[in-house]
This record gives C-alpha cells, structure tokens and sequence, in this order.
C-alpha cells in the first residue's frame, strides 16, 4: 500500500463520517505504529509535537485526495474536518476490502476509537499508551 492507499482505507473504515484533524492524525499514528507490516508501512514519520505524535505530511496527503476529487474538506469553526466523496468511499472501501482481514479488522476498530473519544480523551490515551509521544506536548492530561 502507499500513502494515498492507507489513507482511504482509514477513512473509508468509518464509512461516511468526518474525522478531526487529531483523529486523522491518531488514526494513522496507530497504523503506522501497530500494523506496519499489514500495510507496507511505516508510511508517515510521526514525531512528538503539542498533541501528541504528529506529521504533516498526512495534512498533505489528505490535500492531495481532496484535489483528486476522493476528500473533501469540512469547515468546523476554527479547523477543517476531512470526509471522503462518494468516489473516495469507493475507492477507500475497494482497498480495505482487499487487505488481510487482521488489518482490515484493526483499521476499523482504530477508525472506531480516534472518533468515539473526545480531544482530551483521545490524546490522554496516546499518551498512555505511548507515553513517548507526549515530549514537546502542550496539552496536560
């Protein structure tokens, strides 16, 4: 898989709804981190930053899909939410469903946890479970 690939995948595993720039960017620290060899990955180069492991390059791979047509973009008082088109859904789906069923399987579940949880939970609970990834944090859980 490449970058664009792993990214449709993780948003197409929540099947239509919008993701928070922090939960794009959990999603895919989680991949990376706990399925890389499902994936061909690592694919992102996470690092510790004012929320947790973060890369811009998920930011440009997302603008990438949104000029192909496959994301669109979601304004959301002061950030932009990410949700697939109806071609991105397609296409992201088509990907997912090819995968081994252990990474598909893990992809949604991760596609699950970033979104049920609130800013501050999500980022309390990366920081517990990857406790090296609160260094240059700005936010006190």
């Amino acid at each position: 898989m490449n970058r664009k690939e792993v990214v449709l995948t993780g948003l197409a595993a929540a099947g239509g709804a919008v993701h928070t720039p922090v939960q794009v960017q959990k999603l895919f620290f989680l991949i990376d981190k706990n399925i890389p060899e499902l994936v061909g990955g690592p694919h992102f180069g996470f690092y510790p930053y004012n929320y947790g492991p973060f890369d811009p390059d998920v930011y440009r791979v997302l603008e990438e899909l949104t000029s192909e047509g496959l994301v669109e973009l979601v304004p959301d008082r002061t950030w932009t939410d990410y949700r697939l088109t109806r071609e991105g859904q397609a296409s992201g789906d088509q990907v997912l469903s090819a995968l081994p069923k252990k990474a598909a399987e893990y992809i949604r579940r991760a596609s699950t946890f970033v979104r049920t949880l609130s800013f501050t939970q999500l980022v309390s609970a990366i920081y517990k479970a990857y406790p090296e990834m609160c260094e240059n944090s700005v936010f006190q859980s």
